[in-house]
C-alpha cells in the first residue's frame, strides 16, 4: 500500500518544538507536553470528560456528562479501581457526525499522548455517533441524544425543556445498550424492524415494530423513562403502540393521529444503517506498520510471536479495527500507526468499525481470541519507570500523584455471603440411586464418590434452596452423571425455586465450607460405582481403614469453616504453613509446621477428636520431629512451605448468552445493573473464583435443562482467558432465589423480580406508575417439606438439633453445631485430654447488598424459637453437655461471657427435658441488652453522631451505643474516614454496593 499522508499534519507541526522520548522499558512522556487540562487526570475512580475547542481539550463538568453535541470532539477517561489494587484506565475519543476534520485529528493525537502519561497501558476506543461501543454506551446509560450544533458554530449546551417543545422521533436499537438516533418526523421514517419514540409535549409514545423482540422494547422503555424525566420533569403520559394492532386502541389512534391518519407501513428489507452494527463481512488481517507504510502479513494463522515489540501493527476484523502498539513503540510511532488506521477506514466502500488501540501487555481477551495461540507466558509485565517518572514530575509540579501509582491491594477475609445457620442434609450416590446419610455421617465424603446436598436457610422473604452435587476425585463418570439428574429433578420438584451447585473435590467454594462447619474427605469410596471400578482397576480395596495409615491436612478459618483432607500419607505431602494429623492404628501424631498459628493448631485439635477420638496424640513440631514419625511417612524427603492459597477474586463480569446445538455465544454486559437481567433470557455472572448461571423464569423449559452445560461450556472456552480450571464451581440460579454471593453484585430489589409478566410488561408498569416496586412481604412459613416429602429439619432419631432459622445482621444466632459438634461434644466428655480447647464461635452474617434495616426486622416469636431448640431437649443425655460459650454482640457491654468460664446446662436423667428448655429460653432472653447513650459527644454535620473508628468496628471493645450497624462508616468523621477509606464519604457513596461492601468488611465495619 502507498505511503500514508499524514491526516493530522497540522497539529503536529504545533507540537513540533515538544520532545518525547523512547527509554528501554517504557515510554516516558513528560506531563508538560500536554495540556494543563490532563493535569491530575486518572487519579481518581470515575468518569472524566473534555471537549475539543480550539484545538485544545477543556473539561467537561459533571453537570453536563453525557451530553454530547453533533459538531464537536470529546475524550473521555474512564478509570477503575482493580481487586489488586492497580488502576485500569479505558480512554475513548467521541467523533459527532458534524465533527470538523481538525478537532477529529487533535483529539485521536491527544489521546495517544494522554495514554502515555498515564503509565502507556489503557485502551483506547474511536467512537464515532451512531457507531458508538456497548462499552461506551454502558457509561451512559441508558443513552445519550446527541444534540445539534457544536463549538464551531457557536451553540453551547443549552436545556431543551426550556425552548419551545417541538415533536421529535427517535429510533432505537439494541437488546442491552441502546444506540438512540434522531430520524426525520414523518410515517417513512417507520418501520416493522425498529422500536421508535415520538416525544409529543404531554405524551411520550413508543411505537414497537412487529419484526422486534420482547427485550428490545424494554431497553427501549428505559428510554423513554429518561426522556420522561429529563425533559418533562417526570410529568406526562406514556403510552406503548404495537405495529398492527390497532383494536380501537385510544392510544395507537392518538399516535397515528399525529401523522395523518393509520396506513399500513410497506414491508422493506432491512437496511444497514448509520446506527446499525455491522457484521464481520471482512476476512481477517493482519498489517505491520512501518514509516506510514502498511505491510500485510496474512489473516490465517496468527500467533502470539508476530508481533515484534518495537512495531506497530494494525489487525482488520471488519466491524473492528485494532491498532496494536508494541512496548519499545516511539510516541511518533504510535500515532502514526492511529493515522493509518483513520486512513483504512476511508476506503471506498468500506463499513463503518470501532477502532480500538491497545498496548502490549494488556491486550483485551477480545484481541486475543483473534490469534490461533496466545499463550499466557506471552502477557508482559510493564515497567513501572514511565509511570514513576510521570509521578516524580507531577511532584514537582506539586500535584497529588496518589492515583498514579499502584495502589496497595485491599487484603480481605474470604465472605461467605450467605445464612450459616440453615438445615442441611447430605445423600450418597449408589448407580443411580441416593441415599440419605445420617447427621452423624453427613460431613464425612470419600473421594471416590458423588453425593448431593440440600441446604435450606431463611432468606429475606422466604426460605431457600441450595441443592449442589460435589464429585470426588476419583468417582466415576456414571456416578457423577446420576448426581447431576437426580439433583435437577430435586430442583424441579421445587419448581426451580433453588440454587443448583455443581462442585469439585479441592475446588469447594467458601459457601459450601461454611454451610458444613465440619468436614472431612477420606481417600477411596463407599459407594456400589467406586467399589466396581476399584476391582476392575485396582489390586486392593483404598477405602479408608480407621486403623490403619493415614495422613490428614487440617485447613480453615475456624470452628465453624474446618476441615481434614485426607493426603498421601509421604513426607513430601507435608506443608509447613499447616498441621497434620497421623495415625496408624493405636499411634497418632500431630505435626504443628513451623508457620501454622494457634487457630491452626486448636482446628488440628478438634478434628483429632473426630478422626480418632479418645486416643492421645504424641505432638510433633517441626525440626523436632520424632523417628517413628519419620518412619511411618517412609522417610524424610523435601516439602514445600507455601500455603495453599485459594485464587484472589477479581471484579466480576455479566455476560447475556444463547446456546444452540451446543454452541455458546455470549456478549458482555458493561457496567451492568439489575435491570440488565431479563426474565426471557439467561445469563452468567463471571466471578473468576466461581461462575453464575442466571435463568429468568420464561426462559423456555429446554434452555433451562441446559443451564449447567452453559455453565460447563462457559468455562471451557474461557472467553476472558482467565485460565479457568474446569472443576470451577458453578451455580445455576433462578429468578426470584437469588441468593446473597449472587446479589452482593448488584443493588439489589427484589421487589422487580416479584412482578408479573414479561421484561416489558413489568418495565412499562414501573414507566406508567413512575415509581420502583415494592414487595408484599408474604407470611413465612415456618416449615417446608423437601422434594422427599421429608421435613427440611430432620427429626430427632436422626439426632441432631435444629440450627435456628432467624437471623439479622446484629443478632446473636444460636445455632445446633451440627453432628461435629455432638461428636465432639460426645468426645470431650469421656477424654480430659483437650478439654482446653476452646468452644466454637459463631462469626456475623454478611447480608444482602440492600440488607433490611435491622431495628425493623422482627424476631420470631420466643415460642417459635424455643420449640425450634426443643428437638435438642427431647432425650437429654445422660451426662452434661459440651460447655460452650456465646458470643455476646459488641452493642452489649453490661453481659459478657468469658471465653475460660464454662456454662452448664443441668439435666437430670429422670427429667423430660423441661428444665433445660427453660435454661434455653433464660438464655435467649439473656441475648438482647442495650446500653444507654453517652452524652457530651461531637455530631457531625449531618446530625449523626461522630465515634471515634476503634468504637465502630465489629470486634471494638468499647462498642459505639444505638448505631445502625448496618452503616457504620457513617458515624466517623470526615477526615478519618478518608484516611482509612481513602476516599472522601461522597466518592465513598458514588461505588456500587458491592464494592462499598468490600471496603467496609476489610476495615472491620461490616
Amino acid at each position: 500500500m502507498a505511503s500514508i499522508k499524514h491526516t493530522y499534519s497540522s497539529h503536529i507541526k504545533q507540537k513540533s518544538q515538544k520532545n518525547t522520548r523512547q527509554t528501554k522499558a517504557n515510554m516516558a512522556v513528560s506531563m508538560r507536553d500536554l495540556d494543563p487540562a490532563f493535569q491530575g487526570a486518572g487519579q481518581k475512580t470515575g468518569l472524566e470528560i473534555w471537549r475539543i475547542e480550539n484545538s485544545r481539550p477543556v473539561l467537561v463538568p459533571k453537570s453536563s456528562h453525557g451530553k454530547f453535541f453533533m459538531g464537536d470532539a470529546y475524550i473521555i477517561l474512564k478509570t477503575a479501581a482493580l481487586k489488586n489494587g492497580s488502576l485500569r484506565h479505558d480512554i475513548h475519543y467521541w467523533l459527532g457526525k458534524d465533527t470538523t476534520q481538525d478537532d477529529a485529528g487533535t483529539a485521536a493525537v491527544i489521546t495517544v499522548e494522554l495514554d502515555a502519561a498515564l503509565g502507556g497501558r489503557a485502551v483506547q476506543y474511536r467512537e464515532v455517533q451512531g457507531n458508538e461501543t456497548e462499552k461506551f454506551l454502558s457509561y451512559f446509560k441508558p443513552c445519550i441524544i446527541p444534540q445539534k450544533g457544536g463549538t464551531a458554530s457557536g451553540s453551547r449546551h443549552a436545556n431543551i425543556s426550556e425552548r419551545d417543545r417541538v415533536m421529535r422521533l427517535f429510533v432505537c436499537r439494541g437488546k442491552h445498550v441502546v444506540h438512540v438516533k434522531e430520524v426525520p418526523f414523518a410515517r417513512s421514517s417507520l418501520n416493522h424492524d425498529d422500536i421508535f419514540i415520538l416525544d409529543t409535549k404531554s405524551k411520550i409514545f413508543q411505537f414497537n415494530g412487529s419484526n422486534t423482540s420482547i427485550q428490545e422494547r424494554a431497553k427501549a422503555l428505559e428510554v423513554v423513562q429518561f426522556i420522561k424525566e429529563t425533559y418533562h420533569d417526570g410529568k406526562c403520559g406514556v403510552a406503548a403502540v404495537e405495529d398492527g394492532k390497532l383494536m380501537a386502541d385510544a392510544d395507537a389512534g392518538e399516535f397515528w393521529g399525529f401523522f395523518g391518519g393509520f396506513a399500513p407501513l410497506p414491508r422493506k428489507a432491512a437496511s444497514s444503517d448509520d446506527n446499525g452494527k455491522i457484521d464481520d463481512v471482512l476476512s481477517t488481517k493482519l498489517f505491520r506498520v512501518s514509516k506510514g507504510q502498511m505491510v500485510p502479513l496474512g489473516g490465517e494463522n496468527l500467533t502470539r510471536e508476530m508481533l515484534e515489540t518495537n512495531k506497530c501493527y494494525l489487525l482488520d476484523c471488519g466491524s473492528e479495527i485494532f491498532v496494536w502498539m508494541g512496548r519499545d513503540t516511539s510516541l511518533e510511532a504510535r500515532k502514526s500507526a492511529s493515522a493509518a488506521a483513520e486512513e483504512l477506514l476511508r476506503e471506498p466502500g468500506r463499513p463503518k468499525a470501532n477502532v480500538i488501540r491497545i498496548i502490549e501487555g494488556f491486550e483485551t481477551a477480545v484481541f486475543k481470541s483473534k490469534f490461533d495461540r496466545w499463550p499466557q507466558a506471552a502477557d508482559l509485565a510493564v515497567s513501572e519507570e514511565g509511570r514513576g517518572k510521570v509521578a516524580a514530575l507531577l511532584r514537582r509540579q506539586g500535584l497529588n500523584v496518589k492515583g498514579l501509582l499502584k495502589a496497595t491491594p485491599i487484603k480481605e477475609e474470604l465472605q461467605p455471603f450467605i445464612d450459616c445457620t440453615g438445615n442441611l442434609q447430605v445423600w450418597r450416590v449408589n448407580g443411580e440411586e441416593k441415599s440419605l446419610l445420617s447427621a452423624n455421617d453427613q460431613f464425612k465424603f470419600y473421594q471416590g464418590d458423588c453425593y448431593i446436598f440440600q441446604y435450606t436457610y431463611s432468606g429475606e422473604e422466604k426460605d431457600e434452596y441450595i441443592i449442589g452435587t460435589w464429585f470426588g476425585k476419583r468417582s466415576t463418570e456414571e456416578e457423577r452423571n446420576a448426581a447431576i439428574s437426580l439433583a435437577y429433578k430435586m430442583v424441579e420438584s421445587v419448581k426451580f425455586q433453588a440454587t443448583q451447585a455443581r462442585l469439585y473435590d479441592g475446588k469447594e467454594p467458601i459457601q459450601f465450607f461454611v454451610i458444613f462447619q465440619t468436614f472431612i474427605v477420606y481417600k477411596g469410596g463407599l459407594s456400589s460405582g467406586y467399589k466396581s471400578f476399584i476391582s476392575e482397576n485396582a489390586p486392593k480395596d483404598e477405602t479408608y481403614l480407621e486403623n490403619g495409615l493415614a495422613l490428614f491436612r487440617i485447613q480453615g478459618t475456624g470452628p465453624e469453616n474446618m476441615q481434614a483432607i485426607q493426603v498421601d500419607a509421604v513426607a513430601s505431602s507435608l506443608n509447613s504453613s499447616y498441621c497434620y494429623i497421623l495415625h496408624n492404628g493405636n499411634a497418632v501424631f500431630t505435626w504443628t509446621g513451623s508457620l501454622t498459628t494457634t487457630v491452626d493448631q486448636e482446628l488440628a485439635e478438634r478434628m483429632l477428636d473426630l478422626i480418632k477420638p479418645n486416643m492421645q496424640s504424641k505432638v510433633q513440631r517441626e525440626g523436632s520431629e520424632t523417628e517413628q514419625f519419620w518412619y511411618l511417612l517412609g522417610g524424610k524427603s523435601e516439602y514445600p512451605g507455601q500455603k495453599l492459597v485459594r485464587e484472589p477474586e477479581t471484579d466480576p463480569h455479566l455476560f447475556s448468552c444463547s446456546f444452540c446445538k451446543g454452541k455458546l455465544k455470549v456478549n458482555e454486559i458493561f457496567n451492568f445493573t439489575q435491570d440488565d437481567l431479563m426474565t426471557e433470557d439467561v445469563f452468567i455472572l463471571d466471578c473468576h473464583s466461581y461462575v453464575c448461571v442466571w435463568v429468568g423464569q420464561q426462559v423456555h423449559s429446554e434452555s433451562r435443562s441446559q443451564a449447567l452445560s452453559i455453565g460447563e461450556k462457559f468455562v471451557e472456552n474461557d472467553v476472558l482467558m482467565e485460565n479457568f480450571s474446569r472443576e470451577t464451581p458453578i451455580y445455576v440460579i433462578n429468578e426470584g432465589c437469588e441468593p446473597p454471593f449472587f446479589t452482593r453484585f448488584f443493588t439489589w430489589n427484589p421487589a422487580k423480580f416479584a412482578m408479573h409478566g414479561n421484561s416489558f410488561q413489568r418495565k412499562l408498569a414501573i414507566v406508567k406508575n413512575g415509581v420502583t416496586p415494592t414487595l408484599d412481604k408474604p407470611k413465612r412459613r415456618t416449615q417446608t417439606t423437601s422434594h422427599s416429602g421429608r421435613s427440611s429439619v430432620p427429626d430427632n432419631a436422626q439426632g441432631r438439633s435444629s440450627r435456628s432459622m432467624s437471623f439479622s445482621p446484629d443478632r446473636v444466632r444460636v445455632r445446633g453445631r451440627s453432628p461435629a459438634f455432638n461428636a465432639l461434644a460426645a468426645n470431650f466428655e469421656k477424654t480430659d485430654r483437650n478439654l482446653s480447647t476452646p468452644p466454637p464461635v459463631v462469626r456475623k452474617l454478611h447480608p444482602r447488598s440492600l440488607s433490611p434495616d435491622p431495628s425493623k426486622i422482627q424476631p420470631p416469636p420466643k415460642s417459635a424459637a424455643i420449640a425450634a431448640l426443643s428437638s435438642s431437649f427431647e432425650k437429654p443425655p445422660p451426662q452434661n453437655l459440651i460447655p460452650r460459650v456465646v458470643k455476646v454482640s459488641p452493642t452489649s457491654k453490661q453481659t459478657s461471657v468469658d471465653a475460660n468460664n464454662k456454662t452448664k446446662l443441668e439435666s437430670n436423667n429422670n427429667s423430660n427435658g423441661k428444665d433445660s428448655l427453660a435454661i434455653m429460653s433464660k438464655r435467649l432472653e439473656a441475648l438482647s441488652i442495650q446500653e444507654d447513650v453517652k452524652e457530651g459527644v461531637p455530631e457531625d454535620e449531618e446530625g449523626l453522631t461522630l465515634y471515634p473508628y476503634l468504637r465502630l468496628i465489629t470486634t471494638s471493645n468499647d462498642p459505639a451505643p444505638d448505631i445502625d450497624v448496618t452503616k457504620r462508616e457513617t458515624y466517623l468523621s470526615s477526615s478519618e474516614f478518608r484516611d482509612k477509606f481513602r476516599m472522601t464519604k461522597e466518592a465513598f457513596a458514588k461505588l456500587p454496593k458491592w464494592k462499598q461492601n468490600r471496603l467496609k468488611m476489610a476495615l472491620l465495619l461490616f
